[in-house]
């Protein structure tokens, strides 16, 4: 019995084409500087991006810790949501590593940080406070889309106080593609960029930071230290280059198979109005503890995994098929009638 994964579209299989081309990969010793494929992605990801160069690491957890390391330095403050990614689930690196102040704001319904509450959390030039330096935006946003006139309004912002801007993009390619826009249209606002190639892009490891040259020379050391350097990575790059040059447009077929379950859920009487807005791949169903872990077990008896944190987290990804999304839409209905 095939098993649908629902959880995250971390979970994807690298596709038999990439495994192809991972096998016929050209390596070399990548903390030397001297993997050519790795070399490869890189420069693939700045011109994609329109950034002066990309550096190549292990997660998203690190190309995020190593731009908040590389913008802010021991004492210094980073303006984040809440919610955030890199606030709540990246085990306080920032804090932890970098001693660097977070100050997190609540997101907006639509996945936005208010840039009013923004602008009142930087602080003055005071030795009394740590010194604001760079204002964090995660996009998506739990599946949502932040606009493009709310980057430009927050690179306004960034510019007034001279901060920086970076963009926890993990899900970016979503965005775009749900925009319809060529990514730059989104990361020419940002000061640094990281973007995911293991979550809906399908490889099987990797995430990338992009930005200025002088950034990603200090992100290299930052790596380095963080443990993050790899040697004969180009097996690894070469996932990433495919992942770049044939899994982006595909993304929209997760996006309709997600609003297809979305569809198919909310026919369902006791799952109406508790069934958030579909924008991308992800979706959310409200439900209380004890129906959650009752449902969690429903679901994995027919060979479907679910997951969560206070209410229900469903991701398409390119492992699943629209039958699949009919076989999840029937068993809902079965554990509900």
């Amino acid at each position: 019995m095939k098993i649908i994964d629902l959880r995250s579209d971390t979970v994807t299989k690298p596709s038999l084409e990439m495994k192809k081309v991972m096998f016929e990969a050209e390596v070399g010793d990548d903390v030397y500087g001297e993997d050519p494929t790795v070399n490869k992605l890189e420069k693939l990801a700045a011109e994609m991006l329109v950034t002066e160069n990309a550096i190549f690491a292990p997660s998203g957890t690190q190309t995020n810790l190593m731009a908040l390391l590389s913008h802010c330095e021991r004492g210094e403050e980073y303006i984040v949501g809440q919610g955030a990614h890199t606030y709540i689930h990246e085990g306080g690196g920032a804090a932890v590593l970098g001693s660097i102040v977070p100050q997190p704001i609540e997101f907006e319904e639509d996945g936005t940080i208010d840039l009013k509450k923004a602008e009142d959390k930087i602080k003055p030039d005071d030795y009394h406070f740590a010194k604001s330096k760079l204002f964090c935006l995660e996009n998506t946003n739990n599946g949502k889309v932040l606009p493009l006139e709310y980057f430009k309004a927050s690179r306004e912002l960034v510019d007034k106080y001279n901060l920086k801007l970076h963009l926890d993009g993990a899900r970016v390619f979503n965005a775009a593609v749900k925009l319809n826009v060529d990514i730059k249209e989104i990361t020419k606002y940002f000061d640094s960029i990281s973007i995911c190639l293991s979550k809906g892009l399908g490889a099987p490891v990797g995430s990338l930071l992009c930005g200025s040259k002088e950034l990603i020379q200090k992100a290299r050391r930052w790596r380095k230290m963080l443990g993050g350097g790899m040697r004969q990575a180009g097996l690894l790059a070469e996932a990433g280059i495919y992942a770049l040059q044939n899994n982006v447009q595909r993304l929209a077929i997760d996006h309709e198979n997600a609003k297809i379950l979305s569809d198919g859920l909310n026919n369902i009487p006791e799952l109406q109005s508790k069934i958030s807005e579909v924008q991308t791949n992800m979706m959310f169903v409200d439900v209380d503890e004890n129906e959650f872990i009752e449902l969690q077990n429903f679901m994995k008896e027919k060979g479907i995994l679910i997951g969560g944190y206070g209410s229900i987290r469903l991701v398409t990804h390119l492992d699943i098929t629209e039958d699949d999304i009919e076989k999840v839409i029937e068993a809902f209905k079965e554990y509900y009638q």
